[in-house]
């Protein structure tokens, strides 16, 4: 798949990350990981991103990482596209892309470098760094200590034809409205906030009809339903849904620091799709929220 190819995919539709799998010792579990992914690809997402944010990224080794990609691509090759995390020191996440690029992935979302500060110059330099160590496409997400600015990101166009989406986990209006206004139609644009279900509306009005969906590890079917209400401006189908289920969602979920990986984890162990405990530094939600979800998710009916 092309740059352009994947730029076109990532344009309409439903996004997703999946869960890794870990076992009892925490452990990367291929068996239930090829499983997860049979289980939610024919569901209807446009691409599905192996080793995100929610996939917990930030805790694999180098070694384990090309054994989660290549699960991925093998178990969804003509069914789903698959987008690849890649992140942390520029070296790491140069290393991550090319094995991406090796194990058949069709591009990466290029997550947080970590920990330290840099300015726009810093940034530029570890973003172009990365998209030319691979050909195939890259989207970066714009969270935490790598925040482009418009003006960083036409630098960055103009000197990686590669680099075609933007993904936004900042949730700024203005600099959201200011990129998409200086970038137009160079690039592909993402919602990324976590539980992006409840900024989804206002995102489309920005011109980002498209966002990555967490809770579509566990509750697939309502995903996409809730994904059809943004894309028909069914107002009380989206009203509705964040009334009975995102709402009380997030007042789970915003119990814990971190808990938004911890809840999708739980979310798919009550559906039957568990993918083991979360690696520290996360901590599993406490058994009175597990109820308290369970209820939710039962509200919803079968999936």
């Amino acid at each position: 798949m092309s740059p352009q190819e994947l730029k076109q995919v990532m344009s309409s539709g439903l996004l997703s990350f999946p869960l890794t799998d870990f076992d009892a010792q925490g452990d990367f579990n291929p068996k239930g990981y090829a499983q997860r992914l049979e289980w939610l690809a024919p569901y209807g997402a446009s691409a599905l991103f192996a080793a995100g944010g929610t996939g917990e990224f930030f805790s694999l080794t180098a070694e384990e990482y090309p054994a989660i990609i290549k699960t991925a691509v093998d178990t969804c090759r003509g069914k789903v596209p698959i987008i690849a995390g890649a992140g942390g020191p520029t070296r790491f996440a140069i290393q991550c892309a090319q094995a991406a690029e090796k194990a058949g992935a069709h591009g990466i979302l290029l997550l947080p470098h970590y920990l330290t500060e840099a300015g726009q110059e810093g940034l530029i330099a570890h973003v172009e760094q990365v998209c030319k160590s691979v050909k195939f496409g890259v989207i970066v997400y714009n969270r935490n200590v790598c925040k482009l600015t418009p003006e960083s990101l036409a630098i960055l166009a103009d000197r990686c034809p590669n680099l075609i989406g933007f993904k936004d986990g900042v949730g700024d209006i203005e600099l959201m409205s200011s990129v998409y206004m200086k970038m137009g139609e160079r690039f592909a644009y993402l919602g990324g906030l976590p539980t992006a279900e409840v900024y989804a509306a206002a995102y489309k009005a920005l011109g980002t009809p498209v966002y990555s969906s967490a809770v579509f590890n566990f509750i697939p079917k309502t995903a996409m339903q809730f994904y059809e209400a943004v894309r028909t401006d069914d107002m009380a189908t989206q009203h509705r849904l964040l009334k009975e289920f995102f709402m009380p969602y997030l007042d789970i979920r915003n119990r814990g620091q971190g808990y938004a990986v911890s809840i999708v984890k739980a979310g798919a162990q009550l559906v039957g799709h568990g993918a083991g405990p979360v690696r520290a530094p996360l901590t599993d939600l406490k058994p009175a929220e597990m109820e308290q979800l369970d209820a939710l998710i039962r509200k919803l009916g079968p999936q």
